[in-house]
């Protein structure tokens, strides 16, 4: 698709740990494969856009009621490369990645249901900083790219968080947020795009049906089809998922495949998720702590 330099990926790297299953070689190929077609060009409001898709301690059975803590935290930052004095833009690439293992403090042993599923060792995040040292981290990468003011953190450039669903920056960030008794980062509480939404929705009025009434119904009244990342892929024509599910990093690439994808069909980008930083759980007592006893 695009031609872009070398990109820099800013990661925790631990010995002995094999690496994840798609590389950014790999990455880089598909989608410029992908990306050699026809686009749309519409005024896209964002400059630029940080794909995300935490990985949390969980427990089976526990649902998303439970205190998950961050264990991955992996951002593919994109930005446009033809974006016109008028705003309009459809050719997204990948200018740079984060990722950083998150060391959990308040259950500080995965279950073996986590590991099973993220594929992320014990091994990984005890040596792993915590999470409030990652966003310090993090803050520093956003600051080299120009996204917010190194001193205040306050954004510098329009950008917009995306996700699979709303639960990363809705939910986990929040709860992590808590359970780390730090307050939510400025740059950390604005515009989400819940990518699954938007597709799902798209793909619930574009495919054929017996008549445009039944698709506006379906768009308006919320009633479609939530489509996994594997499953947005396959109705966007593209390849299929490159990687391991569940691994962050993973699932954080083939979810910027999608966005660039759903730009180059010219799909105005903007956000559709609302952030409460001050939402409560019932397991919440005191800033940064669990209440043991509402989790039996």
């Amino acid at each position: 698709m695009y031609d872009r330099p070398p990109i820099q990926v800013h990661e925790q790297r631990k010995p002995g740990v094999a690496p994840h299953t798609i590389t950014k070689e790999q990455s880089k190929k598909v989608s410029q494969t992908e990306a050699a077609r026809d686009t749309v060009s519409v005024k896209q409001p964002y400059d630029a856009f940080l794909v995300v898709d935490v990985e949390a301690t969980c427990l089976q059975g526990a649902g998303f009621e439970w205190p998950n803590e961050i264990i991955e935290w992996p951002v593919c930052l994109l930005r446009w490369k033809d974006k016109s004095p008028k705003g309009k833009a459809s050719q997204l690439e990948i200018v740079d990645e984060f990722r950083s293992f998150v060391r959990p403090t308040w259950r500080p042993q995965l279950s073996q249901f986590c590991t099973d599923l993220t594929g992320i060792t014990q091994a990984q995040v005890n040596h792993a900083p915590t999470f409030p040292k990652v966003i310090e981290i993090f803050a520093r990468f956003l600051a080299q790219h120009g996204l917010i003011d190194p001193k205040n953190g306050r954004p510098l450039q329009r950008f917009c968080w995306c996700s699979d669903g709303p639960f990363d920056v809705r939910d986990f960030v929040v709860k992590q947020c808590f359970i780390s008794n730090i307050p939510m980062p400025s740059w950390l509480k604005g515009d989400v795009l819940d990518v699954r939404r938007l597709v799902s929705i798209w793909v619930a009025t574009n495919e054929p049906s017996d008549s445009q009434q039944i698709r506006t119904r379906l768009a308006t009244s919320y009633h479609f089809r939530s489509l996994n990342i594997p499953q947005q892929l396959r109705a966007l024509g593209l390849a299929p998922f490159q990687g391991r599910l569940h691994c962050g990093i993973d699932d954080t690439r083939n979810i910027t495949r999608v966005i660039i994808e759903i730009a180059r069909r010219g799909i105005r980008l903007e956000p559709n998720t609302t952030i409460n930083p001050n939402r409560r759980w019932q397991w919440m007592g005191r800033p940064g702590e669990v209440l043991e006893y509402c989790l039996i």
